[in-house]
């Protein structure tokens, strides 16, 4: 089992918070997160792209490339692998291995099951230490429909996938069942009107992914922060000094 992989436990979760940038992930690892993850909606929006168009290939290749190095274990959002070709998509993931990953996310984005299987299969081969976290977007974007959700999942854990995501699941009940099923980790999305982190933690999650609610809260800060001063209030919240922000690209 990888140090990564052990992070994953039934009833003591995985905090997974999601970084955009170098500053974000070498801040986050400041803080004691052991991994940090990216968030595809974080990168995509900095870069003026679209989230889930399979745009970001080489942007977040080259996030991989600047934080694989870092003092904490990556694990990169790569979308459904920025490719419909199986061994294509096995090649990104060798090349996210070989600049340092340990882990990556790919969503099936309610396309055929099949092919999101054969994708993980070929991560696999490519890269056979890397943690593939197999996400399904039934609640996501599609129906919720219980059943269709565990066929998707357990083709990917057949495939090979070492955990299953189903981001848009908040029904307590529903969630205990899919961690009961499961002999690999379950990952849930946090969601702010949805479960505690402690209430996951109580219903066998082993990981909590965070996605890209930090990203949205920083630009909502900013925002705020710029209505105050507009305003003539001082600003709300804390920020980092400058020192402490220009020492990060050292970190």
């Amino acid at each position: 089992m990888t140090a990564f992989a052990a992070l994953h436990r039934p009833g003591t979760p995985l905090l997974l918070p999601c970084a955009w940038d170098h500053a974000s992930a070498f801040a986050l690892a400041g803080q004691g997160f052991p991994a940090v993850g990216t968030t595809s909606l974080g990168v995509a929006a900095a870069n003026g792209l679209p989230d889930g168009a399979s745009a970001t290939r080489d942007e977040t290749l080259r996030l991989a490339l600047t934080l694989g190095s870092g003092h904490f274990l990556l694990t990169v959002d790569a979308e459904s692998g920025f490719a419909d070709d199986p061994d294509e998509v096995g090649e990104f993931a060798r090349q996210l291995a070989a600049v340092g990953a340990v882990g990556v996310n790919l969503e099936d984005a309610l396309g055929p099951p099949g092919r999101h299987a054969a994708k993980i299969a070929a991560v696999k081969r490519a890269a056979p230490g890397l943690f593939v976290n197999a996400r399904t977007d039934t609640y996501w974007s599609g129906d919720g429909d219980p059943g269709e959700t565990v066929r998707r999942l357990d083709a990917y854990r057949e495939a090979g996938a070492d955990g299953v995501f189903v981001p848009g699941l908040t029904d307590p009940a529903r969630i205990a069942e899919l961690a009961a099923r499961f002999d690999i980790p379950l990952n849930i999305l946090l969601s702010p009107a949805g479960p505690t982190l402690a209430h996951l933690a109580e219903l066998g999650v082993a990981r909590v992914s965070l996605g890209s609610l930090l990203y949205r809260s920083a630009l909502g800060a900013a925002l705020e922060t710029a209505a105050d001063i507009t305003a003539g209030h001082p600003p709300r919240g804390t920020a980092p000094a400058y020192a402490d922000v220009a020492a990060l690209r050292g970190a």
